[in-house]
């Protein structure tokens, strides 16, 4: 409890610094707000004056960021430019994107783990160079390459699975456009956990266990494996978070009405309140998962929780 207190302390300081941060860069862009709400219409100053003064434009940024944060106390992520709450904007759209990280997450982390222990315990093989090579090529590709290539084969082509859209809801809309976001994840972790895995088969505690006459299967599942995910535990506790946050280019391509999508919308219409309040959550989202790896960490290892209390 003392440890989970400690890293709890520590989030609050790195939660207010970097929702200031965001919250200015997205306030201090070139451009005004109400002049792109209205688009190629004129607007009468006394318009303009009236709604600055509704939304606080014209107030310093310490005096908005200070209001934004008493309100988002109380659960309020503001409100857009047009009036409506930015919860009630995101409510339908978060389910969409967290299904889809979900299907991510669990695709990187089973498949991942898997292909890193095969390349792993063949060190040198056919298996290890396979998994090498093929995960140097989707580290090269870009996202948009991938997510299309996949779309036209395995969606058109192929008939596997859908080519847009959530009308066949979880898991059936969500599979292709998962894997295409967690496969670069995967590469990563299948990298790591084979790196971690080699290393530690060669460590004298599992020479000393094998030497002992313990069956092959337990040296590797209870001792060298369960000290090889301490890297790859770090890896998806902040990758859950990146594909929370990166899913706008697989939100587009699979045409899926995630936050994603809206947040990019959002931009191009300078609607401030709706980007800061994604990027705060996601920001929660990411120190959620940061303690929650730090906590698996003790777990894992207990030398990391007495040396961190």
């Amino acid at each position: 409890m003392r440890y989970a207190a400690h890293r709890l302390a520590q989030a609050v300081p790195v939660f207010f610094a970097t929702t200031f941060v965001i919250y200015a860069m997205v306030f201090v862009l070139p451009g005004d707000p109400i002049l792109a709400l209205a688009g190629d219409k004129p607007v009468p100053d006394q318009v303009l004056d009236v709604m600055r003064e509704r939304y606080h434009l014209n107030d310093p940024l310490l005096v908005q960021y200070g209001r934004y944060m008493l309100g988002l106390l109380h659960g309020d992520l503001g409100e857009t430019f047009t009036g409506q709450p930015v919860s009630e904007l995101l409510q339908d759209r978060w389910g969409v994107t967290a299904q889809l990280a979900a299907t991510a997450w669990i695709f990187e982390l089973a498949v991942g783990i898997a292909l890193g222990v095969v390349a792993g315990l063949r060190r040198g093989g056919v298996a290890d160079t396979a998994v090498l090579a093929g995960t140097t090529f989707v580290i090269a590709a870009p996202v948009f390459v991938v997510g299309y290539t996949a779309q036209i084969v395995f969606g058109l082509n192929l008939g596997l699975f859908p080519t847009a859209g959530t009308d066949e809801g979880w898991p059936g809309s969500y599979l292709l456009p998962g894997m295409v976001l967690g496969s670069f994840g995967l590469a990563y972790v299948a990298r790591l956990t084979r790196t971690a895995l080699v290393e530690n088969l060669r460590s004298d505690y599992v020479r000393t266990a094998t030497a002992k006459g313990m069956r092959r299967r337990r040296v590797v599942g209870v001792h060298a494996l369960r000290n090889s995910l301490i890297p790859v535990v770090t890896f998806l506790g902040v990758d859950f978070g990146n594909l929370m946050a990166g899913a706008v280019v697989t939100e587009g391509i699979f045409n899926l009405p995630g936050i994603g999508q809206q947040v990019f919308q959002s931009i191009q219409l300078q609607e401030g309140p709706v980007v800061v309040g994604v990027t705060t959550v996601l920001v929660m989202i990411f120190i959620a998962a940061n303690l929650a790896v730090d906590l698996l960490y003790g777990l894992l290892d207990p030398r990391i929780r007495r040396a961190r209390a």
